[in-house]
């Protein structure tokens, strides 16, 4: 069976794939405000996983859509040669400064089904942190945003309790007893952002 008349179909595709992913990338690194959308902060957390993905189908695409080897194999060897040790240097700083961190805590709002807070810890180079965000709506057009960052380098700023007091107020305590209390508004944005540590 001959394959060569699905070299320059498979290379279009590929290419085609590359952009794709290549947009997904940027729309994930663009996305990180506060009020984002769920949907585009879960493309943030998985940039990496993409972005290997694009340089495999871009350097597929290459590897098939070129006849001349004089300008494939440099087109090849510079995308991996550059690719490559970027990806992994991303991965090793992700790795150190902690990843998206696992979810410790969901309550919903008192009566309201479509208001949640979610606590989630991560670890940062040394010290675990606490990060509280408020998620407003429904998906997929659910949007998120920060109210407290409690940062674990003393005991007494470990985050201890984050409770729903009313529809529309947080109340976060830390270990040392301070209590910080938040207003969230309507559309979902809380009033200040509290930062511990």
């Amino acid at each position: 069976m001959n394959f060569t008349r699905y070299r320059r179909p498979s290379a279009v595709l590929l290419l085609a794939a590359a952009v794709v992913l290549g947009s997904a990338i940027v729309v994930g690194l663009e996305s990180g405000g506060e009020g984002a959308l769920v949907l585009l902060l879960g493309l943030r957390e998985g940039v990496l996983l993409l972005a290997w993905l694009a340089l495999a189908a871009l350097t597929g695409a290459v590897l098939l859509g070129l006849k001349d080897s004089k300008l494939r194999v440099p087109l090849v060897a510079i995308l991996l040669v550059v690719g490559i040790p970027a990806l992994l240097l991303g991965s090793w700083v992700s790795a150190i400064f902690g990843g998206p961190g696992e979810e410790v805590k969901t309550e919903s709002a008192p009566g309201r089904g479509d208001r949640r807070l979610i606590v989630v810890e991560t670890s940062s180079f040394l010290d675990p942190v606490w990060c509280v965000y408020v998620y407003q709506g429904n998906p997929p057009l659910e949007r998120r945003w920060s109210v407290g960052y409690f940062n674990g380098d003393a005991e007494h700023n470990e985050l201890s309790e984050t409770v729903w007091t009313a529809p529309d107020r947080i109340r976060m305590t830390t270990e040392g007893g301070a209590v910080h209390e938040v207003t969230i508004t309507p559309g979902g944005r809380p009033d200040r952002v509290v930062s511990v540590g």
